[in-house]
């Protein structure tokens, strides 16, 4: 009988001691959780941001485009064939070449 007693005080020892790790974990995954959740919501607001940039950018492309098609073809920065001048002028006081616009300094 008193080993009975003692097999049953062991096994309620085990039982506890395994209670004990499952609640440790239980506390460990709910940590592990709510910072997953924290990274998930900083990614998330992150790409939120860059969505909204790529198309404020984009907006940017679209009417930067329209102004290049919208200049005139007597422009300065257009020759007569509607294409952009890539001339350089020559310096008097040596031969190194220098950009006439900012035109050419784009090609």
């Amino acid at each position: 009988m008193i080993s009975n007693r003692e097999s049953a005080r062991r096994s309620r020892m085990r039982k506890q001691k395994h209670l004990d790790e499952l609640w440790s974990q239980v506390l460990r995954l709910r940590a592990e959780n709510h910072a997953l959740l924290d990274k998930l919501n900083h990614v998330s607001d992150c790409h939120d941001r860059v969505v909204e940039e790529n198309a404020r950018l984009k907006d940017q492309v679209s009417g930067l485009r329209h102004m290049l098609t919208d200049l005139p073809i007597g422009s300065p920065y257009h020759d007569n064939n509607n294409t952009a001048i890539a001339h350089r002028a020559e310096s008097s006081s040596s031969d190194q070449s220098i950009p006439t616009s900012s035109v050419d300094l784009l090609l």
